[in-house]
């Protein structure tokens, strides 16, 4: 059995996907980050850095808690032998665009957002950084989708996943997909498969009605 510790993020809702696409039997429970209880002693047991998601596996003779949404990925994806390659170059591109992922749109995404919504004051400069590298790197993708039909290649993997949780909330980092039309063309097949729109659903109900 698999429980899920998350919010309606766009770290969280990927390993809704990857549970719902894998059609694995989970528990989620809200971790209401608005409120901070990512940062209450109990969620702090599970994940020392307070951030969703947390995937915790409760099974006979297995029990464990691992943090990271990419790291959740890998490890759904290679336990249950699907939505990664086993070898060679295909298996090296979804690696590269997890990492492209974690160590330039989520981080560019997420501070965009911080500094026009969220910092107690106005700094031009942050806003200009890194709105402009949120856009610089939706233009990379946007590239990559001009070459492949997924982002790692000709197959669905958990590479789309991983990039489809900071494009599903980019409204946040202030950015849209009108000169991202490659971009486009993939988040609305994305945004089709039913396994993501009931991960949608699923997180979305996680936030309380007031």
């Amino acid at each position: 059995m698999y429980q899920l510790h998350a919010f309606a993020t766009p770290n969280s809702i990927k390993p809704v996907i990857a549970l719902e696409e894998l059609g694995l039997d989970y528990e989620l429970h809200a971790v209401n980050v608005r409120k901070g209880e990512q940062r209450s002693s109990q969620f702090v047991a599970r994940n020392p850095n307070a951030k969703v998601p947390v995937l915790t596996v409760l099974e006979s003779g297995l029990s464990m808690s691992l943090t990271e949404s990419a790291a959740i990925l890998v490890y759904l994806a290679e336990r249950h032998g699907t939505l990664l390659p086993a070898a060679g170059e295909a298996r090296a591109r979804v690696f590269e665009q997890l990492f492209f992922h974690a160590s330039a749109i989520s981080p560019a995404f997420g501070q965009a957002g911080y500094f026009q919504k969220l910092a107690p004051e106005v700094l031009p400069h942050a806003i200009q950084r890194f709105h402009g590298e949120a856009l610089r790197t939706l233009g990379l993708l946007d590239g990559v989708l001009a070459r492949r039909e997924f982002v790692a290649g000709d197959a669905y993997s958990i590479a789309d996943i991983a990039h489809f949780g900071w494009i599903w909330r980019r409204a946040f980092a202030g950015v849209d997909l009108d000169a991202s039309p490659h971009v486009a063309r993939w988040f609305d097949r994305m945004s089709q498969r039913p396994a993501v729109q009931r991960a949608i659903t699923r997180v979305e109900a996680l936030v309380p009605a007031t």
